[in-house]
């Protein structure tokens, strides 16, 4: 399952990170890391942007970069 496909006002642990080269360390830069709790506080009515909080802050993040991320 991928961040993307995860329900408002649920908590996932990220499991893997999908993308390749500088997609994959904005991610990282983001604080989204293997085994890191993401709470999703959001969606927009279209479905993009994706409102989390990740390690204590508020983070939006596309519904592209959403997809790259695997979580439990």
């Amino acid at each position: 399952m991928t961040l993307k496909e995860v329900k408002t006002g649920q908590t996932v642990t990220v499991e893997k990170l999908l993308g390749e080269g500088a997609i994959k360390r904005r991610i990282m830069d983001m604080g989204i890391t293997k085994g890191v709790e993401v709470f999703v506080r959001k969606v927009a009515p279209l479905g993009d942007p994706v409102e989390i909080t990740v390690r204590g802050y508020e983070l939006s993040l596309r519904k592209a970069d959403a997809e790259l991320i695997q979580v439990k």
